[in-house]
């Protein structure tokens, strides 16, 4: 069974096709580019290099967000629109829980991105029999209360995602020896772990449409916030 997936959810852009339990081919990218501009020609590459179609595909999948409103749009709309042009499956997949995914190693694993004012997207995760559990569904919260949580509550925990950049000094000085981070390949997004979890929660059932997938915000926009203003 292949799987096309893709992940647009932050500054980083990136696309990949498994087979299984084999990951075909992967690329991303991680630099001040539109989406727009980038997301289907990254596809298209993918896909030639492989000598594969839109027919080959067997599920298609995308990050769903929380994360960037533009970004989890295009990519969302992307993988639907391939999906339906050839009548196959979609499944969208947390962000949160593909970041958490790239960490095998660790007990507990909390991927944080930046949603600015001091605040976080994030959710706390943690393997159990081989499985990756949901131990805080994914939330917006001050990253503040969001240390001070782990700290009560967690001896050692392994952050990723694009908040580590940002709150770095925040959570060494807040958690010290308890915090640790991962590595630079494995703390952005990786379209690879967005198409393996796809895989793994088709065979267990799981199942969206083209129609009525849609991103996961976590919040208002901006534009929502100030039309509400006015």
């Amino acid at each position: 069974m292949k799987v096309l997936s893709v992940d647009t959810s932050s500054v980083v852009a990136t696309c990949a096709v498994l087979d299984e339990e084999k990951l075909l081919g992967e690329y991303t990218l991680n630099q001040d580019m539109t989406h727009s501009e980038r997301l289907i020609p990254m596809i298209k590459v993918v896909m030639d290099s492989l000598g594969l179609n839109p027919w080959d595909i067997d599920l298609f999948a995308a990050a769903k967000g929380p994360g960037s409103f533009t970004g989890l749009r295009i990519g969302l709309a992307t993988i639907k629109g391939l999906a339906h042009s050839v009548d196959k499956p979609v499944l969208g997949v947390s962000t949160l829980e593909a970041l958490a995914f790239n960490i095998p190693w660790a007990n507990v694993i909390i991927p944080i991105m930046d949603a600015r004012r001091d605040r976080v997207f994030t959710g706390i995760y943690s393997w159990e029999n081989r499985k990756l559990s949901n131990m805080m569904e994914p939330t917006i919260m001050e990253i503040e209360e969001l240390l001070n949580f782990v700290d009560s509550n967690y001896e050692e925990v392994t952050f990723n995602g694009d908040g580590t950049f940002v709150f770095t000094d925040k959570i060494v000085k807040a958690l010290g020896n308890k915090a640790y981070f991962a590595p630079v390949s494995q703390n952005m997004a990786r379209a690879s772990s967005v198409g393996e979890l796809a895989l793994l929660k088709w065979k267990a059932g799981c199942r969206d449409n083209y129609f009525d997938l849609v991103p996961d915000y976590l919040r208002e926009s901006q534009a929502q916030i100030e039309f509400k203003k006015r």
